[in-house]
């Protein structure tokens, strides 16, 4: 089995630091899509958490798109939201990217280290690709 590591080299963190670990890594037919914010070319997009919300799903789905993943490969989804009270919001954000393939998922609420509000990660799972 080998390993594949996405997005290494150039992955730039807010003030355009250079990120240590790949945006997603492959093994076995399973995509591990690193934590993503809502963020665009390195830094934090303002917006509630509905806005935040979309844009920090979109970035681990355009991650997975670009290793060859697909919507329906997505097994399992961590949540990390600051507030308790964006849950609901949230989940609406969610449903609308994941109710026909409605994957496992965990939502905690905890301090981030970055300025946001949410950070979504990805796991996905394709037998064609083992």
């Amino acid at each position: 089995m080998s390993i594949k590591r996405y997005g290494v080299s150039g992955s730039t963190g807010t003030g355009g630091q250079h990120l240590p670990f790949a945006k997603a890594v492959e093994a076995g037919g399973w995509l591990y899509v690193s934590g993503q914010t809502p963020m665009k070319e390195g830094e934090i997009v303002e917006g509630g958490i509905i806005e935040q919300s979309r844009l920090a799903i979109q970035n681990c789905l355009d991650i997975m798109t670009n290793a060859g993943y697909q919507l329906k490969d997505v097994v399992h989804v961590k949540v990390i939201l600051t507030d308790a009270r964006y849950f609901q919001s949230f989940n609406k954000v969610f449903s609308e990217f994941f109710a026909e393939h409605p994957p496992a998922r965990i939502c905690a609420v905890a301090d981030l280290v970055v300025d946001c509000k949410v950070e979504v990660d990805i796991t996905c799972y394709n037998a064609e690709r083992v």
